[in-house]
């Protein structure tokens, strides 16, 4: 029996259940659409998942006339996909998939009973499925994932250690859930994450990647990254992030570096470049520290942390551009602090010009990183970075901030000094550049004037 509210939500799937019914198959929906839906959801999404007794043929026949459009490249998986008014579903046939131990691919087997296609999901409160071919909708749920939602509780259908020894890639999934959903795993569930952290190395980078890259975009992914530290997961595939811990040092009392960058990344706003930035802004620190009059500096660990930034991602197989993106945050995010002494016209435009199309991320990542208890620290960061964004909206109207360039072009530089195309152009490109940024927008007298007596000094 399930809620009314439930019942008529899912009345819009009576067309293609009708369908399913009609030639004696049932026909479930299944993965985190049930779990949200019990937890109040109010609407269905635009992809659904379901599973049935009928074969990928069997599907395909009976989505005939009724999608819009048909895919099959999953289909010797059971998969068959299709879109119909806007909304996708993907529909396949019960499984029971086996993951040996030695292979990242699952062997995949067929069954006609929907409780074996549940056994094999990662947690309890996934593994439910509602059968909609009935007279009234029914949740199945032969493993109490509904009491376990109920009660935040994190537990496997089957034992921990035979649900991550199928998948490994689940129990980086546990940190996800731990975080986005509020669960408690089971003492069972992270003492098996414990056991079995290193079977993680048989997973794709791929694969990792974009579980780290759904678990930092939830709300608060701190749980979950605590998660993938205490338990070891995180030394498998991005051992800077532990490595950070270890920079705890309460002689000379400075913050334990990994407590601090997981709540830089809970204050950013929860957006794949920002919170990576976030994650990474420190990892540079361990290669830095150093000692001097009993106080403790990291000297430069922007610079050896974008470097580090840069092959972790590339391990992880991320983008160029994001690889990128990330880094260049990482490398800029102390940047702020150099100008202790206030924020001239010159200080803005090049703070301006070297985020670039980063520059509210970088505002967002600076500001984050202060995560000091002391109120009258925070409220003088705060009251700088409003002053500083002051100043650049000012000068964004007066100077077009957005799109510095020199105030000569190539043509003109190449037409006034008379010289043919070649690195000096770009010489003198970058001298009217600098000038720029240091003085604001030149008039073109003044702009020929100072690349004239530039020239004169580069022919000296």
């Amino acid at each position: 029996m399930i809620p009314t509210r439930l019942a008529s939500l899912l009345d819009s799937l009576r067309p293609l259940a009708e369908r399913f019914s009609a030639r004696d198959h049932r026909l479930y929906l299944v993965g985190g659409s049930v779990r949200d839906l019990l937890l109040g959801g109010d609407r269905l999404p635009e992809d659904l998942d379901f599973t049935t007794d009928a074969s990928p043929e069997q599907i395909k026949a009976t989505l005939g006339g009724w999608a819009d459009a048909l895919w099959t490249q999953g289909e010797r998986f059971g998969t068959i996909g299709a879109m119909a008014a806007g909304v996708t579903v993907e529909i396949t046939t019960h499984r029971a998939e086996v993951y040996h131990p030695e292979s990242r691919k699952p062997e995949v087997t067929f069954s006609a009973d929907v409780v074996d296609d549940l056994a094999r999901r990662d947690f309890t409160v996934n593994a439910m499925a509602l059968e909609v071919t009935g007279t009234a909708p029914e949740l199945i749920d032969p493993f109490d994932g509904a009491a376990d939602l109920a009660a935040s509780r994190l537990r496997t259908p089957s034992g921990p250690q035979v649900s991550f020894g199928e998948d490994p890639l689940r129990m980086m999934r546990a940190a996800r859930f731990i975080a986005s959903h509020h669960l408690v795993p089971d003492d069972d569930v992270v003492q098996a994450v414990r056991d079995m952290a290193e079977r993680l190395s048989i997973v794709s980078p791929e694969r990792i990647r974009d579980e780290l890259n759904k678990l930092v975009v939830v709300p608060d992914p701190s749980p979950g990254l605590w998660f993938l530290h205490d338990t070891g997961l995180a030394a498998q595939f991005f051992p800077e992030l532990p490595a950070l811990r270890v920079e705890q040092d309460p002689i000379h009392r400075h913050k334990d570096v990994l407590a601090h960058s997981i709540a830089v990344v809970a204050k950013t706003q929860p957006e794949l470049v920002v919170r990576l930035a976030a994650l990474f802004h420190d990892v540079g620190k361990p290669d830095t520290r150093s000692f001097s009059s009993g106080k403790v500096s990291f000297h430069h660990h922007e610079v050896v942390g974008a470097r580090m930034t840069k092959a972790r991602m590339r391990s992880l197989k991320y983008s160029n551009e994001l690889v990128s993106d990330v880094s260049r945050l990482v490398y800029l995010h102390l940047r702020f602090h150099t100008y202790q002494m206030g924020w001239t016209d010159s200080a803005v435009r090049r703070f301006v010009r070297d985020a670039g199309p980063l520059l509210d991320r970088l505002v967002d990542l600076t500001r984050s990183d202060c995560t000091t208890r002391n109120q009258r620290k925070a409220q003088e960061l705060s009251r700088r970075m409003d002053a500083l964004e002051e100043r650049i909206e000012v000068l964004a109207v007066e100077e077009e901030l957005a799109a510095i360039r020199p105030d000569l072009d190539g043509k003109a530089v190449i037409e006034l000094l008379g010289i043919e195309p070649g690195p000096v152009v770009g010489r003198a490109l970058n001298h009217l550049l600098e000038l720029r940024l240091d003085e604001g927008p030149l008039e073109p007298e003044r702009a020929e004037a100072e690349l004239l007596k530039w020239w004169a000094d580069q022919n000296a």
